[in-house]
């Protein structure tokens, strides 16, 4: 052999065939299960490193050791209170025994369409025992407003025992007690949408939208009952300060005539061409007053009135 190289190459090239099917390295993301014609050797290898099999009988069967992802299809589940919904989920999973997940389940399609069918059953099953409400909703809502209007909404809220947290949790729980024996472990569920199906979903926008109509129209109704409270009020005060007005003016018109007949009677009593020049202010003052453009009137010669239209001609 030490004289024929072609041998000595072919010798080398099967050893590092032997060692490239006999050496496996695990890594930090997978478990591996070793198989010799088909079935389970051993136990399945968790830790990272690097291993060893036996060449071209054996085969080794890599698993991934993080969270898996499953995304359910959209389903038709009447609910307990004989309401037709479409429920989607999603959930997590992840392989805890590869052991046993190879014998039961061989590979993640056999897992997923396993998945499905007990997630898909648990589902039905949780969501036809419990109302709408239940299904939407976790917890009970308390109205931020006050008065009439907050208690009759609070009134028209259907009170909450169960939740949706507590039935994702609760079909989670059932799910793994049916997966404990396929060497997995559903790790979280989770409702990520809710709709009514075609035929029933104008009706419950019909009802809704009805019922929004009866809370805007209480709004309403309360707003113009505060609104006339708050009218009244106004008029009341308003007439409360034109009254006060009223008789303040009134005061102090009365002072200013006063005065204003006290210097006339001052200047009246001076002289006579003060008393003449009196008489002719008020004449003049009694023609703005009673007359216009368009008044007719007969005087009298003896009139005073008629003393200064004519000294005016």
């Amino acid at each position: 052999m030490k004289n024929n190289p072609i041998l000595l190459i072919f010798a080398l090239l099967v050893v590092v065939i032997i060692v490239f099917n006999s050496v496996f390295i695990v890594k930090e993301t997978e478990q591996v299960v070793i198989t010799q014609f088909g079935r389970p050797v051993g136990e399945a290898i968790l830790t990272p490193g690097l291993n060893f099999k036996t060449p071209f009988i054996q085969t080794t069967n890599f698993f991934d050791k993080r969270f898996l992802e499953w995304d359910g299809d959209a389903n038709q589940i009447p609910t307990k209170d004989k309401k037709f919904i479409f429920v989607d989920s999603y959930a997590r999973w992840q392989i805890t025994d590869p052991l046993k997940f190879f014998i039961r389940l061989t590979n993640e399609r056999g897992a997923m369409s396993r998945i499905a069918d007990i997630l898909d059953g648990e589902t039905r099953d949780h969501v036809a025992n419990h109302n709408l409400e239940e299904v939407v909703r976790t917890s009970n809502r308390t109205p931020l407003s006050s008065g009439v209007i907050a208690e009759m909404i609070s009134d028209s809220l259907v009170v909450i025992e169960v939740g949706r947290e507590k039935i994702q949790h609760m079909i989670r729980e059932s799910a793994n007690k049916q997966a404990s024996d396929l060497g997995i472990a559903i790790l979280d569920f989770k409702i990520k949408r809710i709709n009514y199906v075609p035929e029933v979903r104008e009706q419950v926008y019909n009802r809704m939208k009805s019922e929004r109509m009866r809370i805007a129209d209480e709004f309403r109704s309360e707003g113009q009952g505060d609104a006339s409270v708050i009218n009244g009020e106004k008029e009341r005060d308003l007439q409360t300060i034109q009254s006060a007005a009223f008789k303040d003016a009134e005061g102090i018109m009365g002072k200013a005539d006063a005065q204003a007949a006290s210097i006339y009677a001052e200047v009246y009593n001076r002289s006579a061409a003060s008393r003449e020049l009196y008489a002719f202010l008020k004449a003049m003052e009694t023609f703005e007053k009673t007359f216009d453009a368009e008044t007719q009137i007969i005087l009298s010669t003896k009139s005073e009135l008629y003393k200064y239209l004519k000294d005016m001609k």
